[in-house]
Order: C-alpha cells, then sequence, then structure tokens
C-alpha cells in the first residue's frame, strides 16, 4: 500500500510532466511555468533530504501547488480543445 508523501510525490512529478506538455502559445502555460518550477523545486528538495517523509510545510506546499496546477492544466486542456 502506498503512504500518503509517496503518493504527494507522485502526483506531483506527474503533474510537472503534463504542464511542460501545454502548448507554449497557451496562457496557462505560461501561467503553470512557475508552479511547474515550484513543484519541481520541492521535489527536489524531497530528494534531496532523502526521506520520502515530507514535513507538514512540504505537504502544505505540494497540496497547494497540485491544487493550482491541476486547475491550470484542466484550463489549458479547456482553451486548446476550444471549450
Amino acid at each position: 500500500m502506498i503512504d500518503e508523501d509517496t503518493w504527494l510525490l507522485n502526483q506531483a512529478w506527474l503533474l510537472a510532466s503534463r504542464l511542460e506538455k501545454l502548448p507554449a502559445d497557451s496562457i496557462w502555460a505560461r501561467r503553470s511555468s512557475g508552479v511547474r518550477g515550484n513543484l519541481l523545486r520541492e521535489l527536489e528538495f524531497a530528494r534531496a533530504a532523502g526521506n520520502p517523509e515530507l514535513n507538514k510545510t512540504q505537504r502544505e506546499q505540494l497540496l497547494s501547488l497540485l491544487e493550482i496546477g491541476f486547475d491550470y492544466l484542466e484550463r489549458g486542456a479547456r482553451e486548446k480543445l476550444g471549450a
């Protein structure tokens, strides 16, 4: 069974890779670049620590970035589809 911290880290990697695929001419790609950069930074901090357990601040930061990032990803997809 996967623990919550591992799930958060996996979701962050997944989101970062999907945000990278937004079309470059999309306003949501430009807006999401900061979110993606912050996700990658948080992931690097977690990997550098060598400990899969996140502290409360890291968890809150990742959850906030995931919420914003998935919103931008959805908006970017809607923009691409013309919806």
